[in-house]
């Protein structure tokens, strides 16, 4: 696996069905040396939004105030599907060692979204752990599906797209 050459700032996000879970993993990522920007949920709300929260992460790596983000809610689905709507996010549902470097190291995985309700949380430290110290390999194939991955999201998000499809 390879590794970070320095602690990445994270963004740290969870709706009321992972905020147990984000409380118990922000202060052990602090612990390990990484400034983490808590986005919330700051007291648990039944009634809040996972698309809100993706939203905060997402546009914390945009405008660059974080390198990484992670969010939790309850399966952590619905969060992967929102981050992914924003440009420039790769966010990823991993609950398994394997794929959370991986998606790092191939595929330029930003965001890591966790299910609050579907993993506990020394298997999500590990997760965690995985995710931060990895590094994108840079490999020619990897840099050319990345730039695959990329022209497909430009061409979805251009103007004249956008109108093509609603017209159909």
């Amino acid at each position: 696996m390879k590794r970070q050459p320095m602690a990445p700032s994270v963004a740290l996000a969870a709706d009321h069905g992972g905020i147990t879970l984000k409380n118990e993993l922000l202060p052990w990522i602090q612990s390990r040396g990484y400034a983490v920007t808590d986005l919330g949920a700051a007291t648990f709300d039944s009634s809040d939004d996972y698309p809100d929260f993706a939203e905060a992460v997402g546009r914390a790596i945009i405008s660059r105030k974080a390198e990484r983000g992670i969010l939790v809610c309850g399966s952590g689905v619905g969060a992967c599907i929102a981050a992914n709507k924003l440009p420039g996010i790769r966010a990823c549902l991993c609950h398994d060692v394997y794929s959370a470097h991986q998606g790092v190291e191939h595929d330029d995985m930003n965001v890591l979204c966790l299910g609050g309700r579907v993993i506990g949380p020394e298997l999500a430290k590990d997760l965690v752990d995985a995710f931060l110290r990895a590094s994108f390999g840079g490999e020619e194939r990897h840099r050319r599906r990345l730039a695959k991955v990329l022209e497909l999201e430009r061409k979805a998000t251009t103007k004249s797209n956008i109108k093509n499809q609603n017209e159909k």
